[in-house]
């Protein structure tokens, strides 16, 4: 995060160094108070109320989960587009590993609450962004939103939602680092670059806000149906709701990205191209047509 000497990258680090350490520190007095209650270190055993509830705040400010989220936006913003797909994908597998092993022991109401606490900010918050370092930022605390809701009634659902919500952000990551865009009016020339990556990277958008018939949809369609299974009903609403906050902004990138062509020669400086990956091509294909496996997903669950 460092390896840049500007002023934002180091202040980027330090809080993300700070938040970090302040939730490990309160893992370990979590994990502690309960060997001390219970006289085991196990925690994926059924754990004692207070160190769950100590835990589960620690894991969601590891995670950038709401309203413990403050830190994630700065941070990203702050990074590099390299830095901030690590961040983004890499960083979230531990913490999310941790929370699968309790999710059989943390509280449901509270579990409840993060989540839509998360979905609306995530997307109330990416509304006014110009920034897609920032709009990524929040897309990712929405999605981590629709994990936290449904962890403690299906685990295996939540791993498949982040399994899916990785090789997406993946994909938009690797493609803005391709096109070397850092903000909305950089999108709006990439089409002058790559138009074929440009109309992919429109569906990729569109995949990441969940509509059908793309990959998106599929952890949100299984969430609201177990949801509704439990009879969680006006929770499920409202969760799918909030998904049109969302919507919004990735439907304000991909307007910006395909929908603003100039009908002569534009002025706008170009940005300096790097040649993409073959990497990005089978991410682009996962995060598009997963759909149709829909039956055979289905069955796992």
């Amino acid at each position: 995060m460092t390896k840049t000497p500007h002023p934002r990258a180091i202040e980027a680090a330090t809080k993300y160094f700070l938040t970090q350490a302040a939730a490990s520190a309160l893992i370990l007095f979590a994990s502690t108070m309960n060997s001390w209650i219970s006289g085991e270190w196990a925690i994926n055993t059924p754990m004692y109320y207070a160190p769950t509830i100590l835990l589960s705040i620690a894991i969601a400010m590891k995670l950038g989960i709401a309203p413990f989220h403050f830190w994630l936006p700065e941070v990203l913003q702050g990074s590099t587009l390299q830095t901030g797909f690590i961040l983004s994908t890499w960083q979230k597998l531990a913490p999310m590993a941790l929370l699968i092993q309790l999710s059989q022991s943390v509280n449901l109401s509270l579990m409840l609450t993060l989540g839509l606490l998360s979905t609306i900010i995530g997307g109330w918050g990416g509304i006014n962004q110009t920034q897609v370092r920032k709009i990524l930022a929040f897309s990712s605390i929405a999605h981590l939103g629709w994990m936290m809701a449904i962890i403690n009634i299906s685990p295996q659902l939540t791993l498949f939602n982040f399994a899916l919500y990785i090789l997406m952000t993946s994909t938009l990551f690797l493609t803005f680092i391709s096109l070397n865009t850092k903000n909305i009016f950089e999108l709006s020339t990439s089409w002058t670059k790559t138009p074929t990556l440009t109309t992919l990277t429109l569906l990729s958008l569109l995949s990441l806000s969940g509509l059908p018939p793309l990959t998106g949809f599929l952890p949100k369609w299984f969430i609201a149906q177990e949801m509704i299974k439990q009879n969680l009903y006006t929770f499920a609403l409202m969760i799918l709701l909030s998904t049109l906050l969302s919507l919004f902004f990735y439907l304000r990138l991909t307007y910006s990205m395909t929908l603003t062509l100039a009908p002569n020669t534009t002025f706008s400086p170009l940005t300096w191209y790097n040649k993409s990956k073959n990497i990005t091509a089978p991410s682009v294909i996962l995060s598009l047509m997963l759909l149709p496996l829909a039956p055979t997903i289905m069955i796992m669950f």
